[in-house]
């Protein structure tokens, strides 16, 4: 296999990922991938088995500056030739610098998410889950899953981790949407990144001014962040835990639906509920468009010479559906071993809340399933609107109901 393959997007069921990827795992695991937006003219490669997938990121050699990373999805706008120069991460940017700067701005924040303290959360979890509960009960017996509970669970948790107030969080969950689209027009990209700007700035600037017990205020009392830095820490942390909780949520809860002697096992054996959380991690994948990596030097791997300035494409739906690693990997099994999974990433930027992740699935579906035994799909399954339009993958709408 020569040609450059387009990066596989089209899905035949909502939770395989694209099924060509088992093609190129069996027949080429590291293949030529076409950049639609190149920075220097050239094409490039697409990594599709699970052991790759690890080296390509725990190996230095390869580089998450965004500037240095051709696209391999056209943009949301269309650009003339020549036009994409993507300038260096800002300042408080970490997820797209590399070590040490990346290293620096880790630190600050990982004591935020340590397993302790996110074990601490719990409670608040369980508040927010049953307060949405109660109202999704009130106004049922309809109600789309999505709206009423998978989006504004993580989105509330979030705000109140971080410390936004709630006249606040309206505004950032719709703008950020906008921006996690795949398409976009020129007036909303442009009303989207106003008014977050406009409201990060507020919110620094009070925390700044009048630090709480939060995140935020913790970050602004050490002195060592400016308000530029607390505003790009802030959109970072908010952009990854609204969108890819709640999906998992929503999308996790169809597949259960979808697999009913799971679900009856998983209520049969709530021990199994962490390994559950693993496995629908595993599963679902909802960064569905990999993970992109510069070469900043000439690699080899899998018999394959990436050339220096290079991007390699980290598929990591299809190494979690490598079966050298995970047995029947299209079958959703509840009880196997899921170690391994490549679902929050790998290596120094592996997802930093992917304890919190973890928190809010375990509490969220507990607390959706004993609320509603009954649960069930409110529409026919082929007529869910799947987010393949979208940088995470999941569902636009979850219709539901119960008795």
């Amino acid at each position: 296999m020569s040609e450059p393959v387009q990066l596989p997007i089209k899905r035949g069921c909502p939770f395989d990922p694209p099924e060509q990827y088992k093609q190129l795992r069996q027949e080429c695991p590291v293949s030529p991938l076409a950049m639609p937006v190149s920075l220097d003219g050239r094409d490039g490669w697409l990594v599709t088995r699970l052991e790759d997938a690890k080296t390509v990121l725990v190996d230095q050699r390869f580089s998450h500056r965004k500037e240095l990373i051709s696209l391999p999805i056209p943009p949301p706008l269309p650009m003339g030739e020549g036009e994409y120069k993507p300038g260096a991460a800002e300042p408080g940017a970490f997820i797209t610098m590399d070590p040490p700067d990346h290293s620096r701005y880790r630190r600050m924040l990982a004591g935020h998410f340590t397993v302790r303290r996110i074990r601490e959360l719990e409670p608040v979890v369980e508040r927010i889950a049953a307060r949405l509960l109660d109202e999704m009960a009130a106004a049922g017996p309809v109600a789309d899953l999505v709206t009423a509970y998978a989006e504004p669970l993580p989105v509330e948790l979030m705000c109140e981790l971080v410390g936004i107030k709630p006249e606040h969080r309206e505004p950032l969950a719709k703008h950020l949407a906008v921006v996690s689209k795949m398409s976009y027009t020129v007036e909303e990209i442009t009303e989207a990144v106003i008014t977050l700007s406009s409201v990060l700035q507020t919110v620094v600037s009070e925390a700044v001014a009048n630090p709480g017990d939060d995140m935020l205020g913790s970050l602004a009392r050490t002195g060592e962040l400016d308000e530029k830095e607390l505003i790009n820490i802030t959109w970072a942390l908010l952009g990854g835990g609204f969108d890819t909780s709640g999906n998992m949520l929503a999308l996790g809860t169809w597949a259960l639906l979808e697999h009913p002697e799971q679900l009856a096992r998983l209520r049969a054996e709530p021990e199994l509920t962490d390994n559950a959380i693993e496995e629908l991690l595993r599963y679902l994948t909802v960064s569905h468009l990999g993970a992109s990596r510069a070469a900043l030097e000439d690699v080899e791997l899998g018999g394959k010479l990436i050339e220096a300035g290079q991007t390699i494409v980290v598929s990591l739906p299809s190494a979690n559906r490598d079966p050298e690693k995970f047995p029947e990997p299209d079958s959703l099994d509840l009880g196997r071993s899921t170690q391994g999974h490549v679902a929050f990433g790998h290596g120094v930027h592996q997802c930093l809340g992917q304890h919190l992740a973890r928190l809010t699935l375990r509490v969220g579906y507990r607390a959706l399933f004993d609320r509603f035994p009954t649960l069930r799909l409110a529409v026919p399954a082929e007529e869910i609107p799947t987010r393949e339009d979208m940088l995470h993958y999941g569902v636009h709408q979850l219709p539901v109901t119960w008795d």
